[in-house]
């Protein structure tokens, strides 16, 4: 094939994700005031609209940050230095919020789950059972490090039944717009995503939104908090403003996507669509390439496969960049170099999907993969091609 920059630079991360074109215009939109009227109406549709987003009646805020700072906003908010907290711990994002309570002086208990593995139900109401003074339970939607999906629904009621008054705080960065998460309907107390996965846009802002629950439990927070202080930041959002500059350009964008994607039953077509390119890449992945996917509960937002012990130092990843320009994720940790990582998340056409599993195919060809042929390329394109046009 072709030297890389024949080919146009394909991103199949789990964010960032690649753009759409309406997102690269808005984008590039000439710089407006952030205290005028233009953009206080582009604010208050925003926040209307991710509302629907979230699936809740709560107000969703903006932050000027990426997810992490969201991740620490819901913990800051919400609970006081000393409180007890159970970090479910089932890869690096569990681990991050694990850490930054000890940072904030909770008292952290880990619920440490298999990478790869979701946790039960049982587990977790053993693990509650045994902390009755339980503040909060922290949990990933989808572990992106593992591509494990957790059991929202399912967790949200073992809490309400074991911990009544503990909060269910979720991660859902790379969950949210691509799963089906209704906040209010499963019980989930804070809810939080960021703007760099199915939300196709930059990193830079991230998205928090607190049940009644919480909201009670943020009046008696007394953890420090200044520029992630949520009450002030909602008084400012009551006069369609953000309490500090707002990032003008990545709202707008935000506004934009909201639009195209996720309005009304555009929602559901988002996340159908990813489900869409979840499957055709498992099913072309172990039906033709005769791979194994890693995670035992898999996410519709990114993909796990294991690399064969064979191949394992032959750098398929790197291949994949430099003869084809297009991008996926590596291991971390533990799974460094023993599983690469497909996003589903973004602006990803049948075009797109069709160039990724054929480049798959080649790549793992010359890594000497028994299974990748010049017929069973072919195969991959046809089955990939019946997989995205299926009515099921």
């Amino acid at each position: 094939m072709a030297h890389p920059p024949e080919y146009p630079y394909r991103l199949f991360a789990p964010g960032p994700v690649p753009l759409s074109e309406g997102v690269r215009q808005a984008l590039a939109e000439p710089m407006i005031h952030h205290r005028s009227e233009a953009f206080k109406k582009i604010l208050r549709e925003s926040l209307n609209l991710l509302q629907h987003v979230f699936q809740t009646r709560q107000p969703v805020m903006i932050l000027n940050s990426v997810g992490s700072g969201a991740m620490e906003a819901a913990l800051v908010n919400t609970l006081s230095p000393g409180d007890e907290a159970l970090f479910i711990v089932a890869g690096k994002f569990g681990e991050r919020w694990w850490k930054m309570g000890q940072a904030f002086g909770l008292k952290c208990f880990a619920l440490e789950v298999p990478w790869g593995e979701a946790v039960s139900p049982e587990t977790l109401t053993a693990t509650l059972k045994k902390r009755p003074t339980i503040k909060a339970v922290f949990c990933q939607a989808c572990e992106t490090s593992t591509a494990v999906a957790q059991p929202l629904r399912e967790s949200a009621k073992v809490i309400r039944q074991h911990a009544h008054e503990s909060l269910f705080v979720v991660d859902a960065m790379t969950a949210l717009g691509a799963m089906p998460i209704e906040m209010d309907e499963w019980g989930i107390d804070v809810l939080v995503a960021g703007s760099q996965k199915a939300f196709m846009l930059p990193a830079g802002i991230s998205f928090i939104a607190l049940s009644d629950r919480a909201w009670k439990m943020a009046t008696k927070s007394s953890m420090p908090k200044y520029y992630f202080d949520l009450a002030a930041e909602l008084e400012s959002n009551t006069k369609n403003e953000t309490r500090f500059s707002s990032s003008v350009s990545h709202i707008r964008a935000l506004h934009t996507a909201l639009q195209e994607s996720f309005a009304g039953p555009k929602l559901a077509r988002t996340i159908a669509r990813s489900q869409v390119l979840a499957r055709a890449t498992r099913e072309v992945c172990t039906q033709v390439y005769q791979l194994q996917i890693y995670p035992k509960a898999p996410s519709s937002s990114v993909s796990a496969l294991l690399i064969p012990e064979a191949i394992q130092d032959k750098n398929l990843t790197k291949i994949l960049l430099n003869k084809f320009n297009l991008f996926i994720g590596g291991g971390q940790d533990q799974l460094k170099g023993k599983i690469f990582r497909v996003g589903h998340l973004g602006h990803i056409s049948d075009e797109d999907q069709l160039f990724f599993v054929q480049a798959l195919g080649l790549a793992l060809k010359e890594c000497g993969w028994a299974a990748a042929t010049d017929h069973s390329i072919t195969q991959a394109v046809a089955l990939t091609r019946q997989l995205l046009t299926s009515k099921e």
